[in-house]
């Protein structure tokens, strides 16, 4: 199948989305209205390595300035423009001192909107927690050229559990506030201006078979934009439950979805709708108010789901996983818009919603047609071409399968030659003066073939086909005693005749034996091929 694949819809709206995958790599996707809504690869950025493999990432999607946060496996926090992938700065990561670097990987990264659009638009302010629940917000001034200095506050840490593992970290709409939650760690809410735990959710009871479930959370986000009391977070026991802090620590609503983990989980803008992906490559959505199935997504994901990104504008989301595809969906009509093949493993997708495609036309405009055709072409070796290629190999395979004709025709032909050089060889001069002839009677016949065309030496080769089927019974009879006496001469010098026959001589014998169905072989002594 191709790596780029539409349903017949209108496709979809102007977007553009950013991918990143565990090799390090940041590709960018832009589906355009002058395109049909088809979505592209169109441009690229970094040189493949595992290294660098993108843990988290974060984007301040502003008009002026925009800025986006990746953390890399290295421990490299980098700054980059969405706009051209240039890199504005690089920080470390603040690990715990006790802990090696290689085991304390960022579990969570979130690049603030609020304090740096209330700063100079050159500074930011970031939060990061790794895996053993090392939090930290630090402000930065970014440099206008690489090489200048950065002034870089003391940075706020404390640390948000004493024990387990910190696998999803989200802070709210308003960035007041951030919930924890992972392996042995129970869903927490803090106080970002504080630094302080305000609520910790409480494990749900046994089940009738006095079974206690593990603490093992997924992922997590907050329901609505101006509520932060509720959220939903995903399980590794394949559970969704919805939170709610004015209410109990428990789960106010829980229901499993499918068979695998919970991967992803991601709010709508509605703040009654989720979209869950698990780790079987389902993608549904669900109203939470009841904890109603709305339906899955049409067409099935090939992976286990990673991100879910809602696009603040467009009705569209959309995901990505192990499977290397990008896919937008339409979430009025559950319907697949567009998948992009992108080769390595996605981690992470982010919609850029300043995206205007009006300004790209524009811009296209005024460049020459050479420059327009490189810019709507995708990356080179980020899709593949249309399969016009597979017609190819029909044209080749029909064409291999004439030339297997003419070479089986030729074997045959030698064939026949052998056995009569053998009749020749008794018979003396007269083989010799029949050797002349046929050898002059084949120039001839290379020299009909080679001024005739190919067409016309292919209709040759077939009446050569029919001529031979057409040989009268006594011929071949003649035939396969001759293949079996040179055999048995050949075995007979090489002192070899109480072996058996080799594969290709049962190979030959039986070709010209296929031809004798029918025909009385009772007349020939075949007491030696016992």
């Amino acid at each position: 199948m191709p790596r780029t694949t539409t349903l017949e819809t209108p496709g979809c709206p102007p977007l553009r989305a950013i991918t990143f995958d565990v090799l390090g790599l940041i590709k960018v996707t832009e589906a355009r209205s002058k395109q049909g809504g088809v979505a592209k690869v169109v441009e690229r950025w970094g040189d493949p390595d595992a290294s660098r493999c993108v843990l988290a990432a974060s984007i301040n999607d502003r008009k002026i300035d925009p800025l986006l946060a990746v953390a890399r496996k290295s421990g490299v926090i980098e700054l980059l423009s969405p706009v051209n992938g240039d890199l504005r700065l690089s920080l470390p990561t603040v690990h715990q001192t006790d802990v090696p670097s290689q085991d304390d990987n960022i579990a969570g990264l979130h690049l603030f909107k609020k304090q740096s659009s209330e700063s100079s638009s050159r500074s930011c302010t970031l939060l990061t927690c790794t895996t053993k629940g090392l939090t930290t917000i630090r402000s930065v001034i970014i440099p206008k050229s690489p090489g200048e200095s950065t002034c870089d506050d003391t940075p706020a840490t404390w640390n948000v559990c004493n024990a387990g593992n910190v696998l999803c970290c989200k802070v709210d709409e308003n960035e007041n506030y951030c919930l924890f939650g992972g392996k042995g760690i129970e869903v927490n809410i803090w106080d970002l201006a504080t630094h302080t735990k305000i609520w910790t959710a409480k494990s749900p009871p046994k089940n009738s078979l006095g079974i206690f479930t593990p603490t093992w959370f997924t992922s997590a986000t907050f329901l609505s934009k101006d509520d932060h009391r509720k959220f939903v977070a995903g399980t590794n026991n394949h559970q969704v439950r919805l939170y709610d802090m004015s209410a109990q620590r428990r789960p106010v609503m829980s229901f499993d979805f499918r068979e695998t983990p919970i991967k992803a989980v991601t709010e709508d803008a509605d703040g009654n709708t989720i979209y869950i992906g698990n780790g079987s490559g389902d993608l549904a959505s669900v109203d939470i108010r009841t904890g109603k199935l709305l339906g899955c997504f049409l067409g099935k994901c090939s992976g286990s789901i990673r991100s879910i990104a809602r696009h603040p504008d467009h009705p569209v989301i959309a995901s990505c996983g192990l499977d290397s595809y990008l896919r937008i969906w339409d979430i009025k009509s559950r319907q697949l818009l567009s998948a992009v093949f992108l080769k390595q493993h996605l981690t992470n997708v982010v919609f850029d919603s300043h995206f205007d495609d009006e300004e790209v036309a524009d811009s296209l405009a005024s460049l020459p047609p050479s420059e327009q055709k490189v810019d709507d072409e995708p990356v080179e070796g980020d899709e593949e071409s249309p399969p016009v290629v597979k017609q190819k190999k029909k044209r080749s395979k029909s064409r291999s399968l004439d030339e297997d004709e003419e070479v089986t025709l030729s074997s045959k032909h030698k064939k026949t030659k052998k056995s009569q050089k053998l009749d020749g060889e008794k018979d003396g001069s007269h083989s010799t003066k029949g050797k002349k002839a046929k050898k002059s009677r084949n120039i001839d016949g290379d020299a009909e073939e080679l001024s005739l065309g190919p067409e016309k030496s292919k209709v040759k080769s077939k009446d050569r086909k029919s001529k031979k089927s057409k040989k009268p019974k006594g011929e071949t009879i003649d035939e396969l005693v001759d293949g079996i006496t040179e055999i048995l001469n050949r075995k007979k010098d090489s002192k070899e005749m109480d072996t058996d026959f080799t594969r290709n001589e049962i190979i030959n014998l039986r070709s010209k034996a296929d031809r004798l169905r029918g025909v009385n072989l009772s007349g020939l002594d075949l007491s030696n091929l016992v």
